[in-house]
Formats: C-alpha cells, sequence, structure tokens
C-alpha cells in the first residue's frame, strides 16, 4: 500500500512548493517510493474526521496503513529511517544529518518566522561558514538535513538577506534542480491518482 499525503486542493502559494507538504512529497520522491496524494479543502480540514488525525487543522497527514502522522520534519524523518537514500549509512553522519533536519525547524525556520532581520542575518552567517565550500552540509551526500534545510530557506530565495549570502543562495538553487525535487514541485504523474 502506498503511502498517502494530504495536500491543499487550492494551494495558497499557487503550487510554487512553499507548503509544508512539499518537504514530504520531496523526500518520497528523492527515496522512490510511490505514493497517493489527497486534495483537501480549507473547510475538509476542519471537519471532526480530519481534526482526529491532524489536531491542529494543519497540513500535511501522512498515512501508512495504520499509522498517521503529522508535522513536516517527523514525516519526512519516518521517511528518510524506512526507505533508503535520506540517512548516510555511517553512523555518526546519520546522526549529523538528523541534527541538521531538527536545526532547519527549531533554529532557522523561527528565525524565519519571527521577522527579526538582525538575528536571521546572524544565522544565516553562521549557516553559511558551516557550509562553506561543501555541496551539502554533509559533503558531497545530500541527505535529509538538506532536504529540510532548503525547504526552510525557499521562501527567502528573492530576498536581500538571502541573496547577501551567495553560498547559501546556491545551496538552495542546488537544492531545487534536482529531479526528485521538480518531480515533487510539478503535477504528479499519472500513476499518481488523487484519493
Amino acid at each position: 500500500m502506498n503511502p498517502v499525503v494530504s495536500i491543499f486542493k487550492h494551494p495558497p502559494d499557487g503550487g510554487r512548493g512553499y507548503h509544508r507538504d512539499m518537504r514530504v512529497r520531496w523526500a518520497l520522491e528523492e527515496v522512490g517510493q510511490p505514493y497517493t496524494l489527497r486534495h483537501l479543502t480549507f473547510s475538509e480540514m476542519r471537519r471532526p474526521e480530519y481534526l482526529q488525525m491532524q489536531p491542529f487543522g494543519q497540513m500535511p497527514i501522512y498515512q501508512e496503513g495504520d499509522l498517521i502522522l503529522f508535522e513536516s520534519g517527523a514525516i519526512v524523518l519516518h521517511i528518510a529511517q524506512r526507505f533508503a537514500g535520506l540517512l548516510p549509512d555511517e553512523a555518526n553522519a546519520r546522526s549529523r544529518s538528523i541534527m541538521w533536519m531538527f536545526a532547519a525547524v527549531n533554529t532557522i525556520e523561527p528565525c524565519i518566522a519571527s521577522g527579526s532581520v538582525g538575528h536571521l542575518s546572524q544565522r544565516l552567517q553562521q549557516l553559511g561558514d558551516t557550509l562553506g565550500g561543501k555541496e551539502w552540509l554533509e559533503g558531497a551526500q545530500f541527505s535529509a538535513g538538506d532536504l529540510m534545510m532548503v525547504s526552510v530557506l525557499r521562501p527567502l530565495k528573492h530576498s536581500d538577506i538571502l541573496l547577501d549570502s551567495p553560498g547559501l543562495q546556491d545551496y538552495v538553487e542546488r537544492g531545487e534542480q534536482r529531479s526528485a525535487f521538480q518531480r515533487a514541485l510539478g503535477n504528479p504523474p499519472a500513476d499518481r491518482r488523487k484519493a
């Protein structure tokens, strides 16, 4: 049985992939796992049956058999642990990749949401320094940490704050150029049906 991912029927961002369900679709594309999309309206997200699965009435929901998960970071971690391709084999690198997933949603994303430019600039400078000249956070291997970090940084792509960090701008662009990202962003292939 393929996992089912709930997404917006009419995405407020016009389908540009800035919602958190994109992280889940991208992860599934990276590991080559087929999935089904369930398109929901905002009114359907307020129904009791949806709130039983997602008590906050948000997107996305991931269903795999009798497992139901919400929170994009938790879902991406589940996918990365269940399917090969998003976590390094070596134990320390694997742990660092998971660390970067948490850094994306607990350190960088709250700075973006707060609107505090000074604090965000500092965090982006620190992230850029850590990335240095590496292709990905763990060097040559793309991981779930990169998937989450690029997803968090994408909304800043055309802002002065990210343009002032050319290394991070290039990092985001590398992530967006991945074929799995492009597949997740585009229209689902014919074998992926709406639920």
